[in-house]
């Protein structure tokens, strides 16, 4: 399940997250929060979750940061990489072996942060001009912040972009192969697995290309007028993850109330 919009808003609790959460656990179901937010680490998300109310392990957390780092380990073993980014996505290249420098990078890397810079911005042009491979983390344009939006990766990703003529891949949602590290990481398969998020353009996008049944909740971005504008539905809608307390073995047996 995706994080924000799902189970929290911010800092504050999701009316019922805590019981669904609770439910799972109690019935031994597997599960995996994920984010597209590359800023922090596991260990970070796991202590904002605690504040808010949730209990949810380390290990259960899943972010575009780790996705990133496993794939360059994947396709680069030992490589090195020019970063711009906060901890989340740094911590998790150094534990996959990665050399962080800004002399001759095998990838440019580019994450979230509240702190881009126009230099680290130059910077990253011309190393990709010089050849460095461009990774993003996510595509998301902007994100929410109590003054308003934010410029988030996808915006500085298409700044780059615009300058070097070189597109960047796309590691985190909509990407399936973020649905699909977290599926290997998990220990289960797309077939007995459900998606659930609060975007019909990047949860329940990757959650159908990945091969999963689908939820989407009305707790966050997509509205139901926003979900018809796609040429895609999820499985059910639902208004939040409350309703799915009582149904968590399988979701699709009650009639959702907002479908």
């Amino acid at each position: 399940m995706d994080m924000d919009g799902v189970l929290v808003w911010e800092e504050h609790l999701v009316p019922g997250a805590d019981q669904f959460v609770a439910e799972l656990r109690a019935n031994g179901t597997r599960f995996m929060v994920l984010t597209n937010n590359s800023i922090y680490t596991p260990r970070d998300l796991r202590a904002r979750l605690l504040r808010s109310g949730l209990d949810i392990p380390e290990e259960s957390i899943w972010t575009s940061a780790l996705a990133t780092a496993r794939f360059l380990q994947e396709q680069r073993p030992g490589g090195s990489a020019y970063v711009i980014g906060e901890s989340g996505l740094t911590t998790a290249l150094h534990n996959a072996g990665y050399i962080l420098t800004e002399r001759d990078p095998d990838y440019v890397v580019l994450g979230e942060t509240r702190t881009y810079s126009f230099e680290a911005i130059t910077r990253a042009i011309r190393l990709v001009e010089s050849g460095a491979r461009f990774i993003a983390t996510n595509p998301d344009e902007k994100g929410p912040s109590r003054e308003g939006s934010l410029p988030a990766t996808g915006a500085v990703a298409a700044l780059i972009e615009r300058a070097t003529g070189r597109a960047p891949y796309y590691v985190g949602k909509p990407n399936p192969l973020m649905m699909r590290s977290a599926l290997r990481t998990l220990g289960t398969h797309s077939e007995n697995t459900v998606m659930i998020g609060d975007r019909m353009d990047t949860d329940v996008r990757s959650g159908l290309e990945a091969g999963m049944q689908t939820i989407l909740v009305l707790s966050g971005i997509s509205d139901s007028t926003t979900a018809e504008l796609f040429p895609y539905r999820p499985t059910a809608v639902y208004g939040s993850v409350a309703d799915l307390v009582g149904h968590s073995h399988d979701p699709f047996t009650a009639q959702p109330p907002t479908a």
